[in-house]
């Protein structure tokens, strides 16, 4: 599915119940063995009313610092988000509501790298969610990584 067909997918779902509450969650994870293998979910909530998603593969050279992947991972989430916001205002649905997903939590080695990665997010004036509330990266992306 091309970045148009996903955008036209996301109006019409919106289109569909204009009254609802949506949220827009963007996350990424990897996967390294031969290179590293990333994906990025993008999903579309329905507040309280299900919700759609889409991902996208990358394939990247290998990551071994752990540093380096989780600050990759985000800004790959960035780039997707900024692409769709620019496209959603173009079909005149703006003012969803955004969400980075990181996938670091506060227990295992990524909790002394989330400052600096929810700080990298919400200096781009996005929400920044980490684990356990980052199921957009830690839940749905990581499915498509193995």
């Amino acid at each position: 599915m091309t970045m148009e067909q996903m955008v036209d997918d996301l109006v019409n779902y919106v289109r569909e119940d204009h009254n609802a509450d949506y949220r827009l969650l963007i996350g990424t994870d990897s996967h390294t063995k031969q290179g590293t293998h990333m994906v990025t979910a993008i999903i579309i909530q329905r507040v309280g009313k299900g919700a759609r998603y889409f991902y996208r593969h990358s394939h990247h050279l290998s990551m071994h610092s752990l540093r380096q992947k989780l600050f990759y991972e985000t800004a790959l989430s960035l780039e997707v988000v900024f692409a769709l916001r620019e496209e959603l205002a173009r079909n005149l649905i703006a003012g969803l509501r955004m969400e980075i997903h990181v996938d670091a939590g506060y227990v295992g080695p990524t909790r002394e790298l989330i400052r600096e990665v929810v700080g990298m997010v919400v200096a781009n004036g996005l929400v920044a969610q980490v684990k356990p509330h980052s199921f957009a990266a830690s839940a749905v992306a990581d499915k498509y990584t193995k």
